[in-house]
């Protein structure tokens, strides 16, 4: 009596097709970017490999009117900071490095940053200028960084604040782009 059974459910079974549509759990993705409306040619190998025609130079850090001038000392110090920062974010220093130069605060956060590294290539600083913020407590001084640096193919920035703190100065924001 089984066999009867299963004999029929065979012929039930294949005398209705199963549906054979399945469902898709994606869509497809719609492509909002318009076309380019004139086509640049590609550059060719005299154009990527000719030297500059006009020589490069230094813009002096000129100070608007009614600013106060950066201390060179203010100057140093955050070229110096941005640079270990980012040999750090490299590896290429110990985290430990950035210590003396970083708030504690603003130390935690940046070890966490590093810690990840970067696969991108090594960082090199480009640029670095400073705006002087204002006078706090006679002595005390405060000036905004702003510098460029390349990781690989990629030009990024980087912002933060230097103050000058109990006799040093010392970085107290970054911002790493």
């Amino acid at each position: 009596m089984s066999s009867i059974r299963l004999d029929r459910w065979r012929a039930a079974v294949t005398a209705s097709p199963l549906p054979t549509r399945r469902t898709s759990f994606t869509t497809p993705v719609v492509d909002y970017e318009p076309p380019p409306i004139v086509v640049c040619p590609a550059p060719t190998s005299a154009a990527l490999h000719r030297h500059a025609t006009k020589a490069l130079r230094s813009v002096p850090n000129v100070p608007e009117a009614g600013e106060l001038p950066v201390p060179q000392v203010a100057a140093a110090f955050a070229e110096t900071a941005i640079r270990r920062v980012l040999e750090v974010s490299d590896r290429r220093r110990p985290v430990a490095q950035l210590r003396p130069l970083l708030a504690p605060s603003l130390f935690d956060a940046v070890a966490a940053f590093t810690a990840a590294g970067s696969r991108e290539g090594a960082a090199v600083l480009r640029r670095v200028r400073l705006r002087s913020v204002h006078v706090l407590d006679g002595d005390d001084a405060a000036a905004e960084v702003f510098a460029s640096y390349s990781r690989g193919r990629r030009v990024r920035a980087i912002a933060g604040r230097v103050e000058f703190v109990k006799g040093r100065w010392v970085m107290v924001a970054l911002q790493v782009g």
